[in-house]
């Protein structure tokens, strides 16, 4: 496996430019922020997950005020009548929406699942943990793919620490949803339960590998190495970099778009290819994460970096012209996540692939 692009010290500069007394602003212009477009959960979420992941790097005491603004903004975010995360606030402090999007209701889930089984800080644990109970049962009415994925993948993680009864029954009938889904699919020529590929593809493969290893399940297990299969092989160009599906997205009659290519899928994608090596311990799924990676630093359709590493920042999207200059929360966050996940597998020592590695050249649409 080639390692190919270096990686970086661990740079806060552009969150830190992004953030205020309330948390991350979502958009920005060009380098700095928008005022006009304030907050949202899902980013929010985000960046308490980076939060965790550098505290590995930084040592807590580096992230822990950041940390508790984030988590402060998940617990004002939560509305007890509703049972749901709200999503955007404006920089007054007013919440714009009642309900938020159930992909930010997924999201703030799996980043208070991660938050009670890595915060160091055991205040900010339990707080993590009361707020995730009460999040639960309006998670478990969530419907949407991705949100779905989101919560499983938080239970999941929260059961690493906390055993839990209502956890433990949310992991199974999710992952049955998420399973039902995919065998049900009314297109044999098509390997996703919907009829175009949109955003953070890879998150639906992830859950299930990541539900597979936990409830014991091998099919469930390869449902979800046969989809993550397929997106690589269908993002990956002739030349072996990256190439994800634009967000113009992609219908299932139609062909893949080029662009615009956007770092959410570019950090999807890694970490499904993470837990597929964690079930098979294939080589091959650490050169997907590490295609992934390079995708940030310039081996794309373009030979252009994405990401600003000295900075922390990634501009939001792989144009026709080159980059979108703009460094938002998202993109930014993105590229953190995706960061410290290639830092800690690299770190590991790489054992060789099993005789039994899955050809993934094999698979198909």
């Amino acid at each position: 496996m080639r390692e190919g692009q270096p990686l970086h010290p661990v740079s806060r500069t552009h969150l830190d430019v992004l953030t205020d007394d309330v948390g991350v602003m979502q958009h920005a212009i060009g380098p700095r922020p928008d005022p006009a477009h304030g907050y949202c959960t899902d980013d929010v979420a985000r960046s308490l997950q980076v939060d965790l992941l550098h505290q590995r790097e930084l040592g807590w005491h580096a992230v822990e005020d950041s940390a508790w603004r984030s988590l402060r903004f998940l617990q004002d975010a939560f509305d007890e009548t509703a049972g749901r995360f709200r999503n955007f606030r404006r920089t007054d402090g007013v919440w714009i929406d009642a309900v938020g999007s159930e992909d930010s209701h997924g999201r703030a889930m799996l980043a208070l699942g991660e938050t009670i089984a890595t915060a160091p800080d055991a205040r900010m644990s339990d707080a993590a943990g009361s707020l995730f109970s009460r999040g639960l049962p309006g998670a478990l009415g969530l419907h949407a793919l991705r949100a779905q994925s989101s919560v499983l993948l938080g239970c999941e993680a929260a059961l690493r620490r906390a055993p839990s009864e209502p956890a433990e029954l949310a992991v199974g009938l999710l992952a049955t949803r998420l399973t039902t889904m995919f065998a049900s699919r009314p297109w044999p020529d098509w390997r996703w339960p919907e009829p175009r590929l949109t955003y953070e593809n890879a998150l639906p493969a992830r859950a299930l590998i990541v539900a597979g290893r936990y409830l014991e399940s091998p099919p469930m297990t390869d449902t979800g190495l046969e989809v993550l299969d397929w997106l690589i092989v269908e993002q990956t160009a002739t030349d072996g970099w990256l190439s994800p599906v634009g967000n113009t997205w992609w219908p299932r009659a139609g062909e893949k778009p080029q662009f615009d290519q956007q770092p959410i899928e570019a950090t999807a994608l890694p970490l499904a290819a993470e837990s597929a090596y964690r079930a098979t311990k294939d080589g091959r799924y650490r050169t997907a994460m590490e295609q992934a990676y390079g995708w940030f630093l310039g081996a794309n359709d373009l030979g252009i970096p994405i990401a600003v590493p000295e900075d922390g920042a990634s501009y939001d999207a792989l144009t026709p012209r080159g980059v979108n200059a703009n460094q938002g929360a998202e993109s930014t966050l993105m590229w953190l996540i995706a960061s410290e996940h290639i830092r800690a597998m690299r770190a590991e020592r790489s054992p060789r692939p099993a005789a039994t590695s899955r050809l993934l050249a094999g698979a198909s649409r």
